[in-house]
């Protein structure tokens, strides 16, 4: 395949999910786009399953998926050697649990490749969850398709879409610069915010965002990723990242000393919403509560660390 062929590369940051990957891989393998003009690079970031070997079980497709190792440790380390490695004028980002249609590649990229003039910076596409291992009902309002718009086009400022199903043009990353790598999971955190940093760079240069709701994609939940210990820690890890974005802009200290009283009295109230509900058994509320309560303990532990300087 020669590199001015390629239009689009599809870009799946990985990490010990070798299985969820083999069912991502499968629905790549059957797109319904010219093969001669995308590509697919699998960015394993130290797995310590059998990632490499599901990689190799498609080596007979067209394209067959390029297996690139990134030893940094961190989501935005993997998504920024893709970039480096890309040879498409498009980055088409998915995670590794993703469930998509045939025409995935072509409903999420054909606005950027019809755009000639340059205006839009990013294409976010539906994240439909799905749980294979059931939804409890205490979280099952943090877990619903994102609804932007029943069209594809330009999205309001106070959306953005998800790293899940997003794809921008390579000029944008050669303009703007890569993913901020201090703002997303890594092995023992659960970390996010690279994405919607990026795309708030995008909108402050004047391009638009749009979202395309027939590029849909499935977004498997396992069990794992509903149990109280997940949600706390997510909370928690969502809301540092938060904080870490937000100090680098203007106006950071002001807004975060603000932010720090206020997330007090919303861990202490939480925290006793939770226990109310614990005395009369009712264990769902009580673990939202608890939920929420170690979100607002995620601000309180890193607003002074950013204002001292410290991740």
């Amino acid at each position: 395949m020669s590199e001015a062929a390629i239009k689009v590369t599809v870009a799946i940051p990985t990490y010990n999910r070798a299985d969820f990957l083999r069912q991502t891989l499968a629905g790549i393998a059957a797109q319904q786009f010219p093969r001669d003009h995308f590509e697919v690079l699998v960015i394993d970031n130290n797995s310590r399953d059998h990632t490499r070997a599901v990689v190799e079980e498609f080596a007979g497709g067209k394209p067959a998926p390029r297996y690139v190792l990134e030893t940094q440790q961190g989501l935005d380390y993997a998504r920024n050697r893709a970039i480096a490695e890309a040879r498409g004028d498009i980055l088409l980002f998915g995670d590794d649990d993703i469930l998509v249609r045939p025409d995935w590649i072509a409903q999420m990229t054909v606005p950027l490749l019809a755009d000639a003039a340059r205006r839009i910076g990013a294409v976010g596409g539906e994240v439909i969850p799905v749980f294979p291992d059931g939804l409890p009902d205490w979280v099952r309002e943090w877990h619903a398709p994102l609804a932007f718009r029943s069209d594809t086009g330009p999205i309001e400022s106070r959306h953005s879409p998800m790293g899940a199903n997003l794809a921008l043009p390579k000029w944008v990353f050669e303009r703007l610069g890569r993913f901020h790598t201090a703002l997303d999971r890594a092995a023992g955190n659960y970390f996010s915010g690279g994405d919607s940093e990026m795309i708030r760079r995008v909108r402050q240069a004047g391009l638009d965002v749009w979202f395309s709701p027939a590029a849909a994609v499935q977004h498997q939940m396992p069990a794992s990723r509903t149990t109280f210990r997940y949600a706390r820690r997510h909370a928690f890890d969502s809301a540092r990242s938060r904080v870490i974005d937000r100090a680098g802009q203007p106006g950071a200290t002001g807004y975060l000393l603000g932010r720090f009283p206020a997330n007090g009295a919303k861990a202490l109230g939480f925290a006793l919403v939770a226990l109310l509900n614990a005395l009369v058994f009712r264990t769902g509320p009580a673990k939202k509560a608890l939920v929420r309560a170690w979100r607002s303990c995620g601000y309180l532990y890193q607003i002074p660390r950013s204002l001292c300087g410290k991740i």
